[in-house]
């Protein structure tokens, strides 16, 4: 007698609970591996997390497992083919960088030393991406465990990089280098998230992003406000019109032509988001924040799926200690994110930006704007 979709679902539900503990302490373990590409000082934990994550795929069973050398940070590939020749290949896609983390951003324990709390395991990584990408080592010895198998059904490859959280500066070469190893059938992006524990989610399309930096110099030096203010350009003010510039009133992105392109979302699609039970509030307490804003015509959801933003990430200038200081700044300075949707090209909206900059630096600054590797949506 055939095996039934509902007890091969209990059999993969079962192995997994007798497996649950040593998978959390295996996760925990990488976990505590500060594998952070944007900081420098770090290449070595970078290196670390991988050479680790090569080890335990290649103990899950996986036939080929390999480090991958880029210019920058290291990926990890690794291939499982089925015993069905005529199956078809699957390739998941993840990364096991991560952001930077401290205390002092707000966590309440240390973000390096996983903490379990209420049945949920805190740690920088645990839900992007390294909680994600050691999900399939479960995934497919359960698979293995109900049916039987000896080899999955599909081959199955992973490609898992380190530069994910720096840009992908390399990730393109890498992937054009090695090409024909990553061919298939279908690509997973095991990077994204679950509307709920009980609903089922499929993510169809994510957004790119560009970023750039802007600085600004006036005098060469900072110079006393009561003898030159108000007669000579401050770059401090400049910047400040720069970001009011950044949208209309509408918070619409009003650099000409940056929304050309866009896909529109389909009135299915807006029905089918505005069917998911959705607590503002809540989402709200996550974000700490205090309030929704964006632009006009979408809901949040639909603001932070399927439309571009552009964002002030930083911001400097002038004098920022204790008392006062009256100058005129010699330099102030500006980071900003362009998130993009599809039919948005990086390439264009960087000229966009760049033109659109040319237009708002008055005469007597010097600027110097520099973008960094962009991701494209989609």
């Amino acid at each position: 007698m055939s095996e039934t979709p509902d007890s091969a679902v209990h059999a993969v539900r079962a192995y997994i609970e007798r497996h649950r503990a040593a998978f959390l302490d295996d996760l925990a373990e990488w976990l505590r591996i500060p594998s952070v590409s944007a900081q420098p000082e770090r290449a070595g934990d970078v290196r670390r997390s991988a050479d680790w994550l090569a080890a335990k795929l290649t103990g899950t069973g996986f036939a080929t497992v390999e480090v991958w050398e880029t210019a920058g940070a290291p990926a990890v590939f690794a291939e499982w083919p089925s015993d069905d020749p005529d199956a078809p290949t699957v390739l998941v896609y993840g990364h096991h960088d991560v952001q930077p983390a401290a205390r002092e951003d707000g966590w309440h324990t240390d973000p390096f030393e996983p903490t379990v709390v209420d049945g949920r395991m805190y740690a920088r990584g645990a839900a992007d991406d390294k909680g994600q990408v050691f999900f399939h080592t479960l995934g497919v010895r359960a698979h293995l465990a109900a049916t039987g198998r000896t080899a999955p059904a599909v081959h199955l490859k992973l490609l898992v990089e380190g530069e994910e959280e720096s840009g992908s500066p390399h990730f393109r070469e890498l992937v054009e280098a090695r090409a024909g190893r990553l061919a298939a059938d279908a690509v997973i992006v095991s990077d994204t998230g679950m509307w709920s524990e009980t609903t089922p989610t499929v993510c169809t399309g994510m957004r790119g992003v560009a970023d750039c930096e802007i600085e600004l110099y006036g005098p060469d030096q900072d110079v006393h406000s009561g003898s030159f203010g108000g007669a000579v350009p401050n770059p401090a003010t400049v910047a400040g019109r720069i970001v009011a510039a950044l949208h209309d009133a509408d918070e619409r992105v009003a650099i000409p032509g940056f929304y050309d392109g866009v896909t529109e979302l389909t009135d299915t699609e807006r029905a089918l988001v505005a069917e998911l039970p959705f607590d503002e509030a809540a989402w709200l307490r996550t974000a700490k924040s205090h309030g929704t804003l964006g632009e006009a015509g979408f809901s949040t959801l639909e603001r932070v799926w399927a439309r571009p933003t552009a964002e002030v990430n930083g911001i400097g200038g002038g004098y920022q200690g204790p008392g006062g200081k009256t100058i005129v700044p010699a330099s102030a300075h500006l980071k900003l994110s362009f998130r993009l949707v599809a039919g948005q090209d990086p390439a264009k909206i960087e000229l966009a930006v760049r033109d659109w900059l040319a237009g708002l630096v008055p005469a007597g600054i010097r600027y110097g704007i520099v973008f960094g590797a962009p991701t494209r949506p989609c």
